[in-house]
């Protein structure tokens, strides 16, 4: 699986994209860190601390960033849940105070009912490697999807449920 995914990774991504990683770059015990992941894959990378991920200076790991992309402000981050005893005070506070879109990983395929591809009536975009097939996602992309008419879209293979 995880050749498959820097095959997938390096297919995808050239050297001068810019690519958010939003977290957990290995999981498990006798898992790789993360330095050996980021250094098999191409991009210019702003990786967002995981649940998973350690506390290393050196990998300069951000707790979430804010993009605004063609008009649309999106905040990345790992976790989208405000209730999530990992957060730090500071993501709880960002994300009590956000009324953009969430772009997040985490939640994986765990709970497709509250966290598919796309909620559009909590803001969500869930990237979980298991909903965008196991490949990078593009935001131009994303943004094609016309993402503000998406109600519901369960992983990206799956057509939209667009509001009424």
């Amino acid at each position: 699986m995880n050749e498959a995914m820097i095959k997938n990774w390096n297919d995808t991504v050239k050297e001068g994209d810019i690519v958010y990683f939003l977290g957990d770059w290995a999981f498990g015990k006798g898992s790789r860190p993360a330095k050996y992941w980021m250094d098999r894959v191409q991009g210019h990378i702003k990786a967002i601390r995981g649940s998973h991920d350690p506390i290393d200076k050196s990998l300069k790991m951000l707790e979430f960033d804010e993009l605004i992309y063609k008009g649309t402000r999106f905040l990345l981050i790992h976790s989208p849940d405000p209730d999530d005893p990992k957060l730090t005070k500071k993501q709880k506070s960002k994300l009590e105070g956000w009324h953009g879109w969430i772009i997040h990983g985490h939640k994986h395929n765990n709970d497709l009912k509250a966290y598919p591809f796309i909620n559009g009536e909590r803001k969500t975009i869930n990237v979980s490697a298991e909903l965008i097939n196991y490949h990078p996602l593009n935001i131009e992309k994303l943004l094609s999807l016309c993402v503000e008419s998406i109600k519901r879209m369960e992983t990206i293979n799956n057509k939209p449920e667009r509001w009424q």
